[in-house]
């Protein structure tokens, strides 16, 4: 985990790196080292921004710039990603991983850790991805995901991305685990339903996390409770 250094210029700026929690929103982590920061600083409003949204139900690095430090957003959002991500095989859902039911299930009889390794390298590479319609993607001015909770249907374009390696991890039976280095705007989700579908079984996205950004680890990062529980150890400026 990260330590603390001695002063913090928050507005002058500074880069922080969070290993966000299950269910929190990137907002939200945001949102409440923005709010604290302000309370301890005695001021009302401060530049925070994040680089790279994680989505509530994925885990990891989450890169947070404050102050004059929000510039560099945009630099740090087109680095390379690394995750690592459990896919289950045989099952699929609407949003490509658990924030919806399953909608089908399907035989994994025929599936061998030789198929899924076939499987992946087709990914490899600068590729071209859909990505899900359960996604923030703006059609018309709208997000995508919400045409997909009000049920409507719509097509999205495919987007050219780069995966630069996948390695299996682990493999149980429906369950697989890899790591995935990809360029920005890879949707690990939709990479789950296209690996999926090239193994003719379905599968979806069961658990996520983000290990890099860049040069930026998340054995680096702070978890969000203990660095605003200890903000006494250092002095701001």
């Amino acid at each position: 985990m990260a330590e603390f250094k001695k002063t913090y210029d928050f507005l002058g700026g500074e880069v922080l790196l969070f290993d966000k929690d299950l269910n929190w929103t990137s907002f939200d982590l945001v949102n409440r080292v923005r709010n604290t920061l302000c309370r301890k600083m005695g001021i009302k409003k401060m530049k925070v921004g994040h680089a790279g949204t994680l989505d509530p139900l994925a885990t990891g690095l989450l890169i947070l710039c404050t102050g004059k430090s929000t510039k560099k957003i945009e630099s740090f959002q087109g680095k390379e990603k690394e995750y690592i991500a459990t896919l289950k095989l045989g099952a699929t859902t609407p949003s490509f991983d658990m924030e919806t039911e399953e909608d089908s299930n399907n035989d994994t009889s025929h599936i061998t850790l030789g198929k899924i390794k076939e499987a992946v390298k087709l990914f490899q590479g600068e590729i071209e991805q859909v990505p899900p319609i359960f996604s923030a993607v703006k059609i018309k001015g709208k997000r995508a995901f919400d045409y997909a909770r009000n049920g409507e249907e719509v097509k999205l374009r495919s987007r050219k991305i780069v995966i630069r390696n996948i390695e299996i991890e682990a493999f149980d039976l429906p369950f697989v685990k890899i790591k995935v280095e990809c360029s920005k705007g890879t949707y690990i989700r939709a990479l789950a339903r296209d690996i999926g579908e090239q193994l003719k079984c379905g599968a979806y996205l069961t658990e996520l996390r983000r290990t890099r950004i860049g040069d930026f680890k998340v054995e680096d990062a702070f978890k969000v409770d203990y660095f605003l529980e200890n903000l006494n150890l250092f002095e701001t400026i």
